[in-house]
Formats: C-alpha cells, structure tokens, sequence
C-alpha cells in the first residue's frame, strides 16, 4: 500500500471511489473536525484547571485522532474479507480484557465503575475497542446463519452473551443496551425469524430491569430522570445542568467559546454532556445542523446496505449505521432529557481516545463495503459485455 494513502487528505484514490463512498469520507471528515472545534471549547476551562494547560485534552485528543485515522485508511484500501477473517480474534482478545478488567487491583476505576486497564502509558477501553469487530462478526455469523451448524450457533451467541455480560458487569448499562441493540438490528436485517427476535428483546429488557433493581445508582437515575428538579442539588444535579445549558442556547446559541455551563456548572461536559454545552453555544439552530448530519450520515448508510450484494457486507453496513447514529442519537437524548442518564459518549465530538478509534475505524468499515458494492457492480458489467 503507497504510505500516503494512510492520510486521508493525501488519498488521492478517493476520487475513483464510489459516490456514496466518497460522501461518507467527507462527511466523516466534517463530523471529525466539528467534533474538535467542539472538544476545544468544552475541555478548555477543566484543562487549565485541573492540568494548567487549556489544550491539554484537546493535545492529547489529536493524537488519538492521528492513529485513528491511520487504521481508518488502512481500512477503506484494505480487501473487506482480509478484515473479516481476522475479526474474530480481536474480540476474542478484547473480551479477554473486558473480564480482566474486572479482576481487583487490575481494572482502572471512574465513577464507580471498572472500564479501563492500562498497557504501559495507553489507557485500554475494551468495551469501546469491541464495538466495530462485535459488529464484524455478528454479520459474519448471522449472513451465513441457515448453512452453520446447531453447535457453532450456540458457540457464538454464546461469545456475544458473553461479551454483553462482562460489559454490564463493569457495570456499563448503557453500552451493554448499546451493543446488544446493534446485535440485534443485524439479526434483524439477516432474517431470523421474528419469535426469536422478540425472545431475545424481551429477554434483555428483562436483564436491563434486574441490572436496575441490583444496581441503586441506576434506580437514582432513573428516579431522577422522572423528574430531576426534586432534586436539583443531588441526583437530578447533572441533568438540570444540562437542560439549563440547552434552553440557554435558545435559537442562535451564546456563541462559540462562550458557555457558561461548562464552567464547572456541568459535570463531565466534554465527554457524557458535550452536546449539551454545544446545543448552549450553537443553538436550536446548531443542534439541527447535527441532527442533518447525522441524518445524511443515516442515509447514506441505509443506502449503501441496500446496494451491496455480499449478505454479510449488508450486515455490517446495517450494524455501523445503527451503531453509529444509534450512540449519538442516545447521547442527544439522555443531555435533553429524553431517557436516562447513562455515560455513553458523542462520536467524534467526546473526549477519548478508545472511542474516537473505534468511531473511525466503524466509519471506514462503512466506506469500505460501498467501495467494494461499486467495484462489483463494474465487474459484473464488464462480465456481461
């Protein structure tokens, strides 16, 4: 592969790309590049605070940035099938490290909860890492269902249980729903029959529900989510922050660099709560520029599903598109109040490294089945002549 093509501005194959291909790389540059604009503005009073450098997550978010978008090239030029043959083996080793994580003394512990191990000075989220190969392999598995075997079926719905389990045992709620839903949305689109699909609903509704009445901090959430300003000091705290914080916006927004919440008034607003504070400096009006974006992304993933031949190519352009818009259209609701308070981040605009790689290299896997649907639609034609 020519070294240049790893840089996406230097990729100039790209324009021998399929449309849809080549509207998703821009879009996903746009969303990037928003995303640090807004990532500047919302971790720059916490930086100089808490690390006497204002750029200090914003610096360290760029080099987060510059390895994703590595692996992103390498994948949109790298054969779709070389990927899915070794997919397996990197969940493998990330459930591994979802389960150490949760040996005492090893995982590294916020808010509560174990979700990162540290290899040397990197900080290792495996429940963020898992998300594109979890979908990999769910297509893999369920586009060839009818010809697997009893046996291997329950091997790999027993993985993916597996891989649920020790992401809720962190515990991680709303990643767990998040993974879990994709799974399900792939199974869906490959055509299981419907009584084990709503089996399979009904049962981690059912999970979700005693994951809640073991756990009190998440029966506080929602309680407060009812109705936050019971207790606007205490659990509602953070949400009223956040709907403050997106009425103050308004239709035009404070203007950017000029919100008032993320000066210690919001909790974790560069992360969980960044749309809040960028809804307060861009509006009403931002806040549906976002959703377009998002709605286009949306779009385009829709369509490149429809368009590829390969069954298991379909399911992963279903499973990115859910897992994608589905994340941040959760991470929307939960600042506005539409759901619970959970700590799922906005891709491409919180700050983190695991889930910045993981939103990228989700992204090329898109662009990369469109590549290959275009190139052999050309191929077939040329067949036919």
């Amino acid at each position: 592969m020519n070294l240049r093509q790893l840089i996406p501005f230097f990729d100039h194959s790209a324009g021998n790309w399929a449309p849809e291909a080549r509207l998703l790389r821009w879009l996903t540059l746009l969303w990037l590049i928003l995303g640090l604009i807004m990532l500047f503005s919302a971790s720059y009073p916490v930086a100089a605070e808490r690390q006497d450098d204002g750029l200090y997550y914003f610096k360290r978010q760029i080099i987060w940035v510059f390895v994703g978008l590595i692996l992103f090239n390498w994948i949109v030029n790298t054969p779709l099938s070389k990927i899915l043959a070794a997919s397996h083996w990197f969940l493998f080793l990330f459930l591994l490290l979802i389960f150490l994580i949760l040996v005492p003394g090893v995982g590294k512990k916020a808010f509560d909860a174990a979700r990162w191990i540290a290899i040397g000075p990197i900080p290792i989220q495996p429940s963020e890492l898992i998300k594109p190969f979890l979908v990999l392999q769910s297509a893999r598995i369920f586009a060839q269902w009818e010809k697997l075997s009893p046996q291997v079926r329950l091997f790999w719905l027993g993985v993916f249980c597996l891989v649920l389990l020790g992401i809720l045992a962190q515990p991680n709620l709303s990643t767990t729903a998040l993974c879990g839903m994709t799974i399900w949305f792939i199974a869906l689109a490959s055509g299981i029959p419907y009584r084990y699909l709503v089996g399979t609903a009904l049962g981690g509704f059912s999970l979700a529900l005693l994951s809640m009445s073991i756990k009190e901090y998440q029966r506080r959430r929602v309680m407060s989510f009812l109705n936050p300003w019971a207790d606007p000091t205490g659990d509602g705290y953070q949400l009223v922050q956040s709907l403050l914080a997106v009425g103050t916006g308004q239709t035009w927004g404070v203007g950017f660099g000029m919100s008032q919440q993320k000066l210690f008034y919001l909790p974790i607003q560069d992360t969980d709560f960044i749309f809040a504070v960028f809804a307060e400096e861009f509006g009403f009006v931002g806040g549906i520029v976002l959703l377009l974006v998002l709605g286009m992304f949306a779009t385009l993933g829709l369509i490149i599903a429809f368009k590829a031949k390969n069954p298991i190519h379909k399911l992963v352009a279903t499973g990115v598109t859910v897992l994608i818009i589905g994340q941040s259209l959760l991470h929307i609701a939960v600042t506005t109040g539409a759901i619970p308070t959970t700590g799922l981040p906005l891709p491409m605009f919180s700050y983190g490294g695991n889930s910045m790689v993981a939103s990228l290299m989700a992204c090329s896997l898109l662009i990369r089945v469109a590549r290959e649907s275009s190139e052999a639609e050309i191929l077939s034609l040329k067949k036919s002549d």
